[in-house]
Order: C-alpha cells, then sequence, then structure tokens
C-alpha cells in the first residue's frame, strides 16, 4: 500500500473523530471548525476518483448519502434559527440517481432531504428533487431544482402515522442554477463545496 493511501486513511480517521466529537447537530449547523475544515482541504488532494461525475465512476458516486458536516449550515439547517419555536434537524441526506432517458445521458437526478423534529407536532419530513448537470471535465455540476416536498411522518404521540406527501413543483422560469463541485469521492466518504465554498461531508 502505498504512502499516499496510509495518509489518506489516518487523514479520514482524524476527519470522522473530529465530527463524532461535536455535540449532536452541531456538524451541519453555521459554525467555525478550522481544524475539520483543513483536514478536509488536504483530504481533497489526495482524492483517489478523479473526475468523479464521470458515468464510469457512477457505482461509487451514486446512491444514497448522510450528510455528517457542512462548514456554514445548509439552507435547512440556517432557516430553521430563524423559526419562532426550535426545531431539531433528525438527519440529512442526499440520494443520487442516474438519468439514461434520451437527451440526459450524464445528468444525475438529487433528492435532498432532511427530517426536523417540531414541538407540539411531531417528524416532518422535506425534500428537494432536482437535477446535476455535469460538466468541466466530470468535477463541477450545474444544479437546478424542479420540486419541493413536504410530509408529516410522525404526529406527536402517534408512531407510524404517515400523512399525504405535498410537492410543490419550481416553474421553469423561476428555477434558478447553482455550481456544485465533488472535489473527493471514495468508497465511503465523499465531499462537496457549493458556490460559496461551503464544505460538505457525506458519508455513505
Amino acid at each position: 500500500m502505498t504512502p499516499t493511501y496510509h495518509r489518506r486513511t489516518q487523514l479520514k480517521t482524524q476527519l470522522l473523530q473530529q465530527i463524532n466529537a461535536l455535540e449532536p447537530g452541531d456538524a451541519i449547523l453555521p459554525s467555525e471548525h478550522p481544524v475539520i475544515d483543513q483536514i478536509i482541504c488536504e483530504l481533497e488532494t489526495l482524492t483517489p476518483i478523479d473526475q468523479p461525475l464521470r458515468e464510469e465512476h457512477w457505482p461509487l458516486l451514486l446512491g444514497s448519502w448522510a450528510l455528517v458536516y457542512a462548514s456554514r449550515g445548509t439552507v435547512v439547517t440556517r432557516r430553521s434559527r430563524q423559526l419562532p419555536l426550535p426545531v431539531s434537524i433528525q438527519r440529512v441526506w442526499q440520494r443520487l440517481t442516474g438519468i439514461e432517458e434520451q437527451g440526459a445521458t450524464g445528468a444525475i437526478a438529487t433528492e435532498n432531504g432532511a427530517v426536523l423534529s417540531l414541538p407540539f407536532f411531531g417528524e416532518l419530513t422535506a425534500t428537494a428533487q432536482g437535477i446535476w448537470q455535469p460538466y468541466d471535465e466530470g468535477e463541477s455540476a450545474r444544479v437546478s431544482f424542479g420540486a419541493f416536498s413536504v410530509q408529516a411522518t410522525r404526529l406527536l404521540g402517534i408512531a407510524g402515522l404517515h400523512l399525504p406527501q405535498i410537492t410543490v413543483p419550481v416553474l421553469e422560469f423561476l428555477r434558478q442554477e447553482a455550481l456544485w463541485i465533488t472535489s473527493y469521492l471514495d468508497e465511503d466518504l465523499r465531499f462537496g463545496r457549493g458556490a460559496t465554498g461551503n464544505l460538505f461531508v457525506f458519508r455513505r
């Protein structure tokens, strides 16, 4: 095994230890963790997969990923702090699926989801459905979202109750594209960078 492999394994262990040491939920809330960010940056230089969005890497890329760290929080966690009642984030995930339809070769469907726990209510699942359009040699993608859904998945004191899902499509002229960079990929970890430099760590 190469020195690069050993160094990458060492850094991955350090990264997950640092993330696991945070208080529950803090890892995906807006806050500063310079040690974690530095480890991420070093691991990005050691990624074993170049051009991770190319179709030959889809067996590693596609599937369900849990978000375990976001350096500046997420849209959901930032907005949850603005609500009048405390909201706890139970989990955040991203599910990637290859699109094989004619004319969409190389595109990837994404579902970003979060389970929120609301006082006096129970749990609410919110999802956003979108498309990645890879470009720039298979590392970057233009991302746009076409629909948003919410569903009460557990009312307070009534386990197992699932109310109908409400889906709201985004009109074509209102859709906006954002830049997404996949900066690291291996068999169980994936890093992403948003247009503003926000760092995201996903775990298989």
